[in-house]
Order: structure tokens, then C-alpha cells, then sequence
């Protein structure tokens, strides 16, 4: 890959696709504590972003006036909810451009008619299987909760007060090639590779921004057999595998099971006794993986 770094990125958000905002209030809300950030109705879709206890963000996306646009109704109806993109934000979009083209990607849906909020994006197919978009926001936005956002929160089991809330710490996506993802999300987005290594049959790759978020890449070491990554990209180019969160008593979140075997796809060598999951069917088609740190 040739170009320019993209300088000043930050990965801002992972979105999460569903049929309606009210499927994971109480997960998110109610389990893990996230407050509301920003959001509301929109054509084709609603965003409503919620914010963690170290400020890093999921937006759940659901259908909205799909008569005016209807991709995120035809995304779910082919692929179910689960993960949608990632959004970096960069300083300078137009020039941003300049930089995905020269490293020889092709953007689509650009659009820069709204002066606080311009954007364009990567389609999977060139950015590892999942949708990346560029957006420049020179004015941050913030917006009231809707009336049945939750307020309650979980408690200690000591009847001490609730149960601070949890900090989301990565995005972890599986690729069937981690060179070239390197070249994506480190050498275009800016990102620094934090740490790396092998274990148990596979790649991993931390990759920071100036942000709370980060992404973890995981990718087979031996593709001639059978492997849980590759059997978990089932051909795709990549596939958003979980988000890592770290909690208080992540044994009392309800549906969370102990790992007592290595997550496929989970990266390092974290001890299983110290992560439990929540399935992706316990979370509108996006698994959890939460440990204590």
C-alpha cells in the first residue's frame, strides 16, 4: 500500500445494528452502565450513541423512516443485528480522500452537503469485511435522552450502590489477512500498533488512536486447516468478532457465562477464568466478552 497517513484520526465508534433501540437498553443501559450520548430519527435509520464509563461509544443504529432510505432494513433482514461499522473521525475529510485514493481504495457515499457532519465510506469488500466510515464533525453533538431511555443500574450484591459503569476497551475483528488490514488501520487511519503476538493458532494486533477505543485484530497463523478464526469468517474477508469491555463482577451480568477455554478470535492470552461472555444471542447478534480489567 502507498499514500499518506491520514494524520489526527481517532476510531470514534463501533455501531451496532437493530431492529429497535429497545432490544439492548437494558444491556447496555441498565447492565453496563452506559449513558446517553447523542441521537435521534433519521432517513433510513435512528442513531442513538451510548457513552462508557472511559468515554468510548456504541451506536445502536435502528430502521427509521425506511421509505426514504432503506439500507439498514435490508441490512438486517440479510444479515440479522450484529455489527455494522466503525466510524474514525479525521480533521479534514477532503483531504482525507485525497490519501484513501492514493493508498487505492475507492470511497463511496461521500457526502459533505452538512457542514457540521460530512462523511464518506470504505465498502467491506476493500476494508476487511467491515464498513469503515470517514467523517469530519467540526462541532460535537450532544442531545437529550429519549423519555424511556433507562435509568435504573445494576447494584452491588452488598446493597452498597450501583455497580460503576463499564469501561469499553476494544473492538476485536477477526481477518483473514492482517498485513494487509495493518495497512488499512495503521498505515491510511494513523493507527499505532500498541502490541502484538501469537497464541494458540493465531495473529494478534492491538492498534490505538489518541482515544479510548481501540481495535484488536486477530488473524489465523495456519489457514491449510481448519481454525476457529477461519471457521468464524466462514470465506469473509474479516468479521467483527466482539467488543471487550471491562466491569465490576462481570460474573453477576445477567446471561454471562465463564470462558473456560480461550475465546476463539480473543487475541492475547488473557486467563479464561478472568472473562465471561455474553452471547451473541443474549445481545441482539453482538457478543460480549467482559473480565475485571
Amino acid at each position: 500500500m502507498t499514500g499518506e497517513r491520514i494524520q489526527g484520526t481517532v476510531l470514534d465508534h463501533v455501531a451496532h445494528a437493530v431492529h429497535r433501540w429497545q432490544d439492548v437498553w437494558t444491556r447496555y443501559a441498565v447492565d453496563l452502565g452506559a449513558e446517553w450520548s447523542s441521537g435521534g430519527p433519521g432517513p433510513g435509520f435512528a442513531p442513538g450513541q451510548l457513552r462508557f464509563g472511559n468515554g468510548a461509544r456504541v451506536e445502536v443504529l435502528m430502521p427509521w423512516d425506511t421509505e426514504m432510505n432503506n439500507f439498514l432494513a435490508r441490512f438486517i433482514a440479510d444479515s440479522g443485528p450484529g455489527p455494522h461499522h466503525l466510524t474514525f473521525k479525521v480533521p479534514d475529510l477532503a483531504s482525507a480522500l485525497e490519501k484513501v485514493r492514493a493508498a487505492g481504495f475507492d470511497p463511496i457515499g461521500i457526502d459533505l452537503s452538512h457542514p457540521e457532519w460530512l462523511e464518506a465510506f470504505i465498502h467491506p469488500k476493500q476494508a476487511t469485511g467491515v464498513v469503515v466510515q470517514l467523517a469530519e464533525a467540526p462541532v460535537p453533538w450532544s442531545s437529550a435522552p429519549p423519555d424511556d431511555y433507562p435509568t435504573d443500574r445494576r447494584q452491588r450484591s452488598d446493597g452498597s450502590g450501583p455497580v460503576p459503569p463499564a469501561s469499553l476497551r476494544w473492538v476485536v475483528h477477526a481477518v483473514a489477512d492482517l498485513d494487509g488490514a495493518a495497512g488499512l488501520f495503521v498505515d491510511l487511519l494513523g493507527g499505532t500498533v500498541a502490541e502484538e503476538g501469537r497464541v494458540q493458532g493465531h495473529r494478534w494486533m492491538d492498534v490505538t488512536w489518541n482515544g479510548p477505543l481501540g481495535l484488536r485484530l486477530v488473524a489465523a497463523t495456519d489457514t491449510s486447516s481448519p481454525n476457529p478464526v477461519g471457521e468464524w469468517l466462514h470465506g469473509r474477508p474479516g468479521r467483527i468478532h466482539h467488543l471487550r469491555l471491562s466491569a465490576e463482577s462481570p460474573s453477576g451480568l445477567p446471561h454471562a457465562q465463564p470462558i473456560s477455554t480461550a475465546l476463539p478470535g480473543l487475541g492475547r492470552d488473557d486467563a479464561p477464568a478472568a472473562c465471561w461472555e455474553i452471547a451473541t444471542e443474549d445481545n441482539a447478534g453482538l457478543r460480549l466478552v467482559i473480565s475485571t480489567s
